[in-house]
């Protein structure tokens, strides 16, 4: 058994291949932007980064130094495109027993913070937040709502409206082991047509950039087949120094904002792969579901969170949540099985953890989100594993607990 949170988790050989050839037609961009365009309801536009498509947002918003509503348990591509935009983040800590921020805490952030114009909704891990009252009180208020669904494309809502068709703005993001997974890329659609987008240019994007996303499924593919042996581990040491690997955090590119309207474009050929993905959505959005309720049937219910176990059937089940304390220990212990869920999301308030030093977080600023943080352990429940794995997996780690006895 060798299973990965990410790593090229969504790809198989075929689509490895499939990726590596794909055709760089215009076309396929065309068709992408008209899918978005149907399923939710606006303008669509499509970048090379899911955080230019959110930084754009924000920028046709042009309410430079007001403040902007976001989760406190995100990440930090999140609060960097904020800042950037030159706007002030207000972290909404998560309530208790939840992944995102009740309504509650958005109204309290109102009341207090009357420079509150924009807010973001980002349904953490695909787990829905209190839709229904948090839109009604922006438009009361004539706060910009901004749904980001980097972790909920097909997600659906208590009231049955879909993610991404509430707001004034929907965000995509086709990256890495996303739930619609293009290697990269990410969406913008403008669904208040009193804001129109601005007319957009785009650099190109360069060929070792495309070569390094090409090669990126078949590469990971690769290293996945053969960790168990050692060579894998070898393999992705050795790419990872070359910096032959794609990263989604991957900062290294020049800011595209610095004061002109220039992005960078997102080639067909992603396009092509990423219009296949949305064919096969509902498919893959019921087996996430399958994998997600053998984890909540069969792991010790003390590990769970009753808001992700009630959540399932409308979720996309990005990962599957559990909280413990010694979540090291546990790594380690399914590390020796052949399972690898080190890469934790979100192993800080505005994570990943190395970026904190970056933001003006306070330690207890947002206490539930940092108590998470500390405990969060996110099972795999992607299309290369199998309903037989997450079985063993909850089994493992129902073994691990009885021996351990160790609960957050």
């Amino acid at each position: 058994m060798n299973i990965f949170n990410s790593l090229g988790s969504n790809y198989d050989f075929s689509t490895a291949i499939k990726i590596l050839f794909a055709s760089n037609d215009k076309e396929y961009s065309e068709k992408l932007k008209s899918v978005l365009q149907q399923r939710y309801k606006g303008e669509a536009e499509v970048f090379y980064k899911g955080r230019d498509a959110l930084r754009m947002a924000l920028r046709i918003i042009n309410k430079k130094g007001s403040s902007v509503g976001i989760c406190g348990f995100t990440c930090f591509a999140v609060y960097d495109s904020v800042v950037k935009e030159g706007y002030e983040p207000i972290l909404l800590d998560i309530e208790r027993n939840n992944l995102n921020f009740s309504f509650e805490t958005f109204e309290k952030a109102v009341a207090d913070n009357p420079e509150l114009k924009v807010l973001i909704i980002q349904n953490t891990l695909g787990f829905v937040a209190n839709i229904e009252k948090i839109s009604k009180l922006c438009r009361e208020k004539k706060i910009l709502l901004i749904e980001d669904l980097a972790h909920s494309i097909g997600s659906t809502y208590e009231n049955e409206k879909e993610a991404g068709t509430v707001g004034d703005f929907t965000i995509l993001s086709f990256s890495q082991d996303k739930m619609i997974d293009g290697v990269t890329g990410g969406g913008l659609i403008v669904r208040n047509l009193a804001l129109k987008n601005k007319n957009l240019t785009f650099k190109k994007l360069d060929f070792k950039a495309q070569l390094r996303d090409r090669l990126y499924p078949f590469f990971t593919f690769k290293i996945r087949k053969t960790y168990g042996l050692g060579i894998g581990k070898l393999i992705h040491f050795i790419l990872k120094n070359l910096n032959l690997l794609s990263n989604p955090m991957d900062n290294t590119r020049p800011d595209t904002f610095s004061g002109v309207e220039e992005m960078l474009e997102l080639p067909s050929w992603y396009c092509k792969h990423i219009l296949d993905e949305f064919i096969n959505i509902e498919k893959n959005l019921s087996y996430r579901r399958e994998i997600a309720k053998v984890y909540s049937d069969n792991l010790d219910k003390r590990l769970l969170m009753s808001n992700v176990v009630a959540g399932v059937n409308n979720s996309t089940c990005l990962r599957f949540p559990i909280f413990i304390e010694k979540r090291q220990e546990l790594i380690s212990f399914l590390n020796k099985s052949g399972v690898y869920v080190s890469d934790i999301w979100y192993d800080a308030p505005i994570a990943p953890k190395k970026y904190m030093e970056k933001t003006d977080y306070k330690i207890g600023e947002c206490p539930n989100s940092e108590v998470v943080a500390s405990a969060i352990l996110n099972l795999p429940t992607h299309r290369n594993v199998s309903l037989k794995d997450a079985r063993q997996i909850s089994d493992k780690i129902n073994l691990w607990l009885k021996n351990e006895q160790n609960y957050i």
